[in-house]
């Protein structure tokens, strides 16, 4: 057994090394086993004498710790070592550098008594951790020394890292960042999530089809976590709920489940760069409380003896399952109480003294709900408290509403989730119970304010009765969180004035915006390295945790040796990515193109399909002879997009771009001009290559439509011009840098609004303009399909009979703005400036920014 010995370690500066170790200092200042706990329990417990440590931080001290975990961890020796064993023990070697850390930090802020902030999430999209790791310890030179003495490549073992399967999109890279800010801010943080066996899928195309596969990032294990099972907490399942009267004659309520799961803990170390600090991430596998019956296999039936096994560890099996079926639906709700479930009594009952007075819990912890998924968690912390810790209820939920605040991520209604009420009274009875109580309460707060309004009250109620009897879990999210916040100004604006408009005008100081961020450690220093040096060579290193500085840079937008500097940096991105593509998924990327990059979530809002018609318009008119091919500007179109497993219209965009792809490749008339790339199964780690080499990044929502978006910000960050609408943080981004240097495009909300309230008919646009008519008859026409008009049917009928986001009314506006990019791009010493002057304006967009907001606007809590 190995004692964690409990002391203080002083800070880390920036300049010294990340893990200083307890035998480094003065003598007087070394915690003993004995100063703790006395000379009788040191001479009874010789393994706990003397502190443990970290490894030292030098190149011999290293090597003899990788060693040591590739002969004791794994158990091979270095010459039978695979690829995978030394990846494995360099991990482990990489974590041990963190873990004195974490572990001291765990300790100290449960001593100190100070405020936590409890991330729920349901997506963490990590990507590959040993790179983070060796930036925020600052071990890489020692590192790559170490393993050249023997003989190893520390690229090599990098590539063997299988990225985390544990998010989606946006919201869960938005999660990664927050929480890496957070570290890196010295703020103590838990984040708590799910720890999926399989993700959410591994795409892949067949015949230009996307088809899901099991992500199965767990086959090879995973070095960087910390399986807890002494800690499994138990959650429970449907059942009944009963009246009782307490010891003390009060009446009560109780919860009789009839079934239950294990919530298993894994840890991981979340570290902040340079500072010290390593927080965690708490995720939760599910297990059987009674996972094999061994009478029932003896009798024969070995799949039922395995039954409650399988069963419980569906919940924590798939990021997302398929919800299209009520079998879905009840899965999705299972995997949110489950996740919460864990997280609320683990906080309460393993990060609190035992004799804590749960009145003074806001004191100590902030949960914030990202997006609605988590939002089961409210009532359950009031059962907690009513039901388990006999509160009162008025008192309970004065707690309750001041340990809550939640962001909203999306305007669209369909995304913001409703459970029907059969659903929950099947799985969650006394939930539901605890629901309808609040709901009960807040609607007489609402008549009281506003008598004789009826509908009001109607339009508030958490539970609707149309189109089915359900609870909204956007309202009670709001009518519990101490605050309500947007991602962005407009979507902020839109979240007050359209989706949740009687709540702001009720409750109108519970509203605020905190723009979100993305992190510069991943999406800057670790991804563009190229670009960091010459940054670093500009105005030093100090931008890294102070995104701010990049503003330094904006004079040497107008240095022609700095803008040439840029330019070879963007050409080395592009030559990095051509590799990785042709090793990853035999793309071969042509030399001297303007890379225009689209990549996120598929979704008819995003509009991939006018994307798509835009390359559509520009081949047909080369091939038509509509105009002169030595005119046209040379580009890459890259698409990277996952669409959801039960999205048709998602799954048809994708099927018609990778036609339109194959087709280009093959037509000698156009593929030395025009390229479509779409690799399949984008993740974070293709985005660390992709997004330094783009020159052109699309984000042409529907304005109106997206809450924020951060792909955005880390291409401008990256030195990408951006294309795009007034929609989510692309407003900010063109107000920061100007707008000479984004091509804006396309209708305003008000306008989207004004369009759609008077009637819109695609049809009459397609036959209005003739560019776009070409573009979606050559689209029906089997060009890309070897003259199968019917493949195409789906998309093309959608475009022209229902297009309910408007890409058609927009193309027009689209393709001029388009126009603008060509001209620009031929004066790559223009374009370079502008660039530049993007990064230079866009360090607002810091993770590090947005967690001092949430800190001072929301969460009140403090760095240690």
């Amino acid at each position: 057994m190995i004692h964690v010995i409990e002391g203080n370690i002083p800070n880390v500066s920036e300049n010294q090394p990340f893990a200083t170790t307890l035998d480094s200092l003065p003598a007087d200042e070394t915690p003993s086993v004995e100063k703790r706990f006395g000379p009788e329990f040191a001479a009874t417990h010789p393994l706990a004498v003397g502190p443990v440590v970290s490894p030292p931080h030098s190149v011999d001290g290293f090597v003899k710790e990788f060693l040591r975990e590739l002969n004791f961890g794994t158990g091979v020796l270095l010459s039978r070592a695979t690829v995978n064993d030394q990846y494995v023990a360099l991990a482990r070697t990489v974590a041990h550098y963190l873990a004195a850390r974490w572990l001291e930090g765990g300790r100290t802020r449960r001593e100190a008594g100070v405020k936590v902030v409890g991330y729920l999430s349901a997506e963490y999209l990590l990507g590959r951790q040993l790179g983070n790791a060796l930036l925020a310890t600052g071990l890489r030179d020692i590192v790559e020394e170490g393993l050249e003495s023997c003989g190893i490549n520390l690229s090599t073992l990098r590539a063997q890292e299988v990225e985390p399967g544990l998010g989606n999109g946006g919201l869960g890279r938005l999660a990664a960042c927050f929480i890496d800010s957070l570290a890196t801010l010295n703020v103590p943080c838990i984040g708590y999530g799910i720890r999926y066996e399989y993700g959410i899928f591994r795409q892949t195309f067949v015949d230009g089809r996307q088809v899901e596969q099991p992500d199965a990032w767990l086959s090879l294990g995973s070095p960087w976590e910390f399986p807890h099972p002494e800690a499994a907490v138990q959650v429970d399942f449907g059942g009944t709920t009963e009246e009782y009267v307490d010891e003390d004659g009060t009446p009560r309520r109780r919860w009789l489940p009839s079934w239950n799961v294990l919530g298993v803990p894994y840890n991981y170390m979340v570290p902040g760069y340079h500072n010290g600090r390593v927080n965690t991430l708490r995720l939760w596998s599910a297990q059987a409380t009674k996972a094999f019956d061994l009478q029932i296999f003896n009798s024969g039936d070995y799949a039922e003896a395995v039954r409650a096994q399988t069963f419980a560890e569906n919940i924590s099996k798939v990021l997302y399952p398929e919800d299209s079926t009520p079998q879905g639906r009840e899965l999705r709700l299972q995997q949110q109480y489950f996740f919460v479930a864990c997280s609320l009594r683990d906080f309460i009952e393993r990060e609190l003294p035992a004799d804590f007075d749960l009145h003074d819990l806001p004191e100590r912890i902030i949960f914030q709900l990202n997006d609605t998924h988590p939002v089961i968690a409210v009532p359950e912390l009031m059962r907690l408290l009513v039901d388990e810790r006999k509160m009162d209820w008025d008192e309970a939920w004065a707690v309750t509403q001041k340990c809550f605040a939640y962001t909203c991520h999306t305007l669209l209604p369909e995304a913001l989730e409703v459970w029907p009420t059969e659903m929950l009274a099947k799985l969650l009875p006394r939930h539901l119970e605890i629901i309808y109580q609040i709901n009960d309460g807040f609607l007489r707060e609402v008549r009281e304010a506003f008598p004789g309004d009826e509908m009001r009250a109607r339009r508030m109620s958490i539970v609707t009765d149309y189109p089915e009897r359900a609870v909204r879990m956007a309202y009670l999210a709001t009518v519990a969180g101490a605050k309500v916040n947007g991602v962005a100004e407009l979507h902020s604006q839109l979240l007050r004035d359209k989706v949740l408009p009687d709540f702001s005008e009720y409750w109108p100081e519970k509203f605020t915006n905190v723009t979100n961020g993305v992190t510069p450690r991943r999406f800057i220093r670790l991804a563009n390295w190229n670009f960091t040096r010459l940054i670093n060579e500009t105005i030093g290193t100090g931008w890294v945790t102070d995104l701010d500085r990049l503003a330094e840079l904006e004079p040497y937008a107008e240095d022609p040796e700095f803008r040439a500097r840029f330019r070879q940096v963007k050409a080395a991105n592009k030559e990095r990515l051509a590799k990785l593509l042709v090793a990853r998924d035999g793309i071969v990327l042509p030399e001297g193109h303007l890379l225009d990059v689209m990549v996120k979530r598929l979704h008819e809002y995003k509009r991939q399909s006018m994307k798509l018609l835009h390359i559509l318009s520009t081949y047909e008119q080369i091939i038509s002879g509509a105009i002169d091919p030595a005119t046209v500007t040379p580009r890459t179109f890259v698409f990277g997009a996952k669409a959801a497993p039960g999205y048709k219209m998602a799954k048809e965009t994708i099927f018609a771009i990778n036609a339109v792809a194959a087709t280009l490749a093959a037509d000698e008339r156009t593929n030395h001009l025009l390229t479509v790339a779409f690799p399949a199964n984008y993740n974070v780690t293709l985005a660390e290559k992709l997004i330094p080499a783009a020159d052109l990044s699309e984000q042409i929502s529907l304005a109106g439509k997206e809450a924020s978006g951060t792909g955005n910000m880390k291409f401008a960050l990256n030195g990408a011009l951006t294309i795009g609408t007034d929609d989510g943080a692309n407003v900010e981004i063109r107000e920061l840098v100007g707008d000479d240097n984004f091509i804006l495009f396309g209708m305003s909300e008000p306008e989207v609004a004004d369009l759609q309230a008077r009637g819109y008919n695609p049809a009459a646009v397609y036959e209005s303009n003739p560019l776009l008519k070409r573009a979606i008859d050559l689209l029906a026409s089997g060009h890309f399909t070897e003259g199968n008009r019917d493949a195409m049917n789906p998309l093309v009928m959608d475009l022209l009979y229902n297009d309910r986001f408007l890409a058609l009314a927009d193309f027009q506006s689209y393709i001029e703005a388009q126009a603008k990019v060509d001209e620009l791009y031929a004066d790559p010493d223009a374009w370079s400036r502008k660039a530049i002057l993007n990064v230079a304006r866009t360090g607002f967009f810091s993770s590090d920014r947005s967690m001092r907001e949430y800190l001072d606007r929301i969460w009140h809590a403090k760095a240690l």
